[in-house]
């Protein structure tokens, strides 16, 4: 079972949701590299990204994918971007 919470990060794998903060400001990533997961991650789209400490000491960010449920990539398939409050408000309203 153990193994079912972490994965590598060679795969979009989803873990246990409890792992995340609740109360950070919303993140916002530009997928550059979706190669081996053209369903779940288009490139150029802008996803959020939920809080998870752990996933990020292994280099994986928590990302809202295609899919609509949160999963684990490396964090090399994306870029960091700042968005103005209006712009997040919008893009969180969306998914």
């Amino acid at each position: 079972m153990a193994s079912a919470r972490r994965k590598s990060s060679a795969n979009g794998t989803w873990t246990n949701r409890k792992r995340r903060r609740l109360h950070s400001a919303p993140e916002f990533v530009i997928c550059v590299d979706n190669s081996g997961y053209p369903v779940s991650l288009e490139r150029n789209k802008i996803y959020r990204v939920l809080p998870d400490e752990e996933a990020a000491r292994y280099g994986d960010l928590r990302v809202i994918d295609e899919s609509g449920e949160d999963y684990l990539y490396s964090s090399q398939r994306f870029v960091r971007i700042a968005v103005p409050k209006a712009i997040q408000r919008q893009l969180l309203k969306a998914s």
